[in-house]
């Protein structure tokens, strides 16, 4: 490569001449293709971002201004750019850097992202932050056209006004989210980029830009906006923020100028770039959903989870005509497209908008329907509020099929599915299941359809076992195995763990345990889960969940608070942020591995026989 090389800092950035930035360009696509294809990761957003972070970076100095990304899909050419080209190779790998913005790992990344929206919140507060500390920087918030639309951005774009701060928006709308962006305000950014008087802007901040860009803005003030605004009123205009645009995302010289004089204009300004998702790839360009993020070649293609769920939700949804499907932005990602082919009336994609999606499903259960919505264990946590005030504490028919569920793997510590279980075993009338296979899948499934009352049924990411390896009987606990003096219990992707660590006992000559699938995390089944607390000496609980308030704490108390005479293990997620890694590198990270259970119970034996 030309420039690319070892030691490439943002000072080398600043040395290329302008008609080599193409060039520059073309290699950093080529170091993010080359690295996604082994790592995996997020392709299309970061290829339709090179050119505009290129000249971001030429216009602000990313250690001393804040550039607060949205999300950090498109955060990739911002990595290698900023002194990290060198370490890129190691991406969303162990001990590598991240997939996504985080402040412990570059002084130019300054707000840790992953999850949609918050940029603008984030960087008013950095703006304000400076303002009243005296500093001198600039902020930007670089957020996308899908994640504009989330409730928290829009009541950030509210609040500018109010905090009478200069900040710069850049909005990089490449007019997708994963799949196509949906919804009215979609609608309006369309019409802003198809307005044909934007065509002259790129000659009028030209022009501007050849007589001094301070001298420009002398006693034009406003006039400056006029220059590079709509003929007609837009939403940004009406609520404070001026809007310019929208601009060729891909050329860097113009993005620069249009840049250079955001810097030094005197109030909030939202910068509208036009952007190609999946840039300079071909067949990115062509599928930009199938490209937004991929997996390392050479990964299995087995049947997923994620399709088991969306194919027998269409099966149910065949025989009950009042089966809506929901998604917020992950079509995709939770393998609805067919549901959405066949029951067009019926699927909702409502954008990135988790809270609205839940409290539309509640309005929907309340009309007489019965409303499932897929959504991923983190994105959940957006929309807990409304999972209790707007469903639970009405008792109504939702099912909350929640994928991704447990230790996520390189997507890092904003993508862990950990929580669901913790909070939902606080929320009144909320039913969990934790199905370990297809078998098991479908038990739950066809109880939630029955159910009159919230259903939440959580489930890992990856490829579903092609067999059973729990019996195919209804249940919320069933046994697998029988054993002597001790019992394993757990549920999902921990029960073939616990059928891993029975036969390590075998094998080993230990005390071999027996195993039970604890298909429903609430309520407990006490009738069956009395007579095992009563058979065996010890219970050892498996979970991938965090161990604060799941499955374990909830046996835990079942012994405290009853006549029991049982010892407990508990294995689950510890206290920590969890960071990128694989799954089964996680897993052993924190003990949930049949060579940690089995050396923790001969410990705990040892000790419970000297008492």
């Amino acid at each position: 490569m030309k420039f690319l090389k070892t030691g490439f800092t943002r000072e080398d950035l600043l040395r290329i001449d302008e008609k080599d930035l193409p060039v520059l360009a073309e290699e950093v696509r080529a170091v993010i293709v080359d690295t996604v294809k082994r790592n995996g990761g997020h392709l299309g957003s970061s290829l339709g971002a090179v050119e505009l972070t290129i000249a971001m970076l030429r216009k602000f100095d990313p250690f001393n201004d804040r550039i607060i990304f949205d999300v950090g899909h498109q955060s990739y050419p911002y990595k290698i750019l900023t002194d990290r080209f060198d370490r890129f190779q190691t991406l969303r790998q162990k001990d590598g850097i991240s997939g996504f913005p985080r402040r412990n790992e570059s002084p130019a990344d300054h707000f840790n992202t992953g999850h949609s929206s918050t940029s603008i919140s984030a960087a008013l507060g950095y703006a304000k932050a400076r303002d009243l500390l005296h500093e001198k920087r600039h902020v930007i918030a670089f957020i996308g056209d899908a994640a504009l639309i989330n409730g928290l951005a829009f009541e950030a774009l509210n609040y500018v006004q109010e905090t009478d701060t200069r900040l710069i928006i850049i909005l990089n709308d490449n007019r997708h989210s994963i799949s196509n962006r949906i919804g009215g305000f979609s609608t309006m950014l369309a019409r802003l980029s198809a307005n044909t008087l934007y065509r002259r802007t790129k000659n009028a901040i030209k022009r501007r830009a050849g007589v001094g860009f301070i001298k420009a803005l002398e006693g034009v003030r406003d006039h400056v906006k006029n220059l590079v605004k709509p003929s007609h009123a837009n939403m940004f205009d009406d609520i404070g923020i001026n809007y310019w645009g929208p601009f060729d995302g891909h050329n860097i010289k113009n993005a620069e100028e249009v840049l250079e004089l955001a810097k030094n204009y005197y109030r909030p300004v939202l910068l509208h770039f036009n952007t190609v998702k999946g840039k300079g790839l071909p067949e990115a360009e062509a599928d930009p959903t199938k490209y937004h993020q991929v997996a390392p070649v050479g990964e299995a293609k087995a049947r997923t989870w994620s399709e088991a769920a969306s194919e027998i939700a269409e099966e149910l949804a065949r025989k009950d005509e009042r089966i809506v499907c929901f998604t917020a932005a992950m079509a995709t990602g939770v393998k609805l497209e067919r549901f959405a082919k066949d029951f067009p009336h019926r699927f909702f994609d409502v954008g990135i908008a988790e809270s609205h999606m839940l409290t539309m499903a509640a309005g929907l259960a309340a009309g007489g329907m019965r409303p499932w919505v897929f959504i991923y264990s983190t994105f959940l946590q957006r929309a807990m509020d409304q999972l209790m005030h707007d469903i639970a504490l009405q008792n109504l028919p939702v099912v909350i099929m929640v994928d991704r569920a447990g230790l996520a793997g390189s997507d890092g510590d904003t993508h862990q599915g950990l929580l669901d279980v913790s909070w939902g075993r606080a929320v009144p009338n909320l039913e969990i299941y934790a199905p370990c296979d297809e078998s098991s899948l479908r038990d739950a499934m066809i109880r939630a359809s029955q159910h009159d009352g919230p259903t939440l049924i959580r489930y890992p990411r990856g490829h579903i076992p092609s067999g059973t390896i729990s019996p195919e009987v209804s249940g919320a606990v069933v046994k697998i195995h029988d054993g002597s003096k001790w019992a394993l219990l757990g549920n999902g992707a921990s029960v073939q763990t616990m059928l891993d660590t029975r036969e390590l006992a075998e094998r080993e000559g230990a005390d071999v345990p027996a195993v039970y699938d604890v298909r429903r995390v609430k309520p407990l089944d006490m009738s069956v889960l009395d007579g095992i607390l009563r058979r065996y000496e010890t219970v050892a609980v498996l979970e991938e969940n965090y161990a604060a308030g799941g499955l374990g704490e909830a046996v835990g108390a079942v012994i405290a608070e009853g006549d029991y005479d049982t010892g407990l293990m508990r294995f689950g997620v510890p206290d920590v942020c969890v960071k990128h890694a694989t799954q089964t590198e996680q897993r052993e990270m924190y003990g949930l591995t049949p060579e940690n259970i089995i050396a923790r119970y001969k410990t705990h034996e040892a000790q419970r026989t000297a008492r």
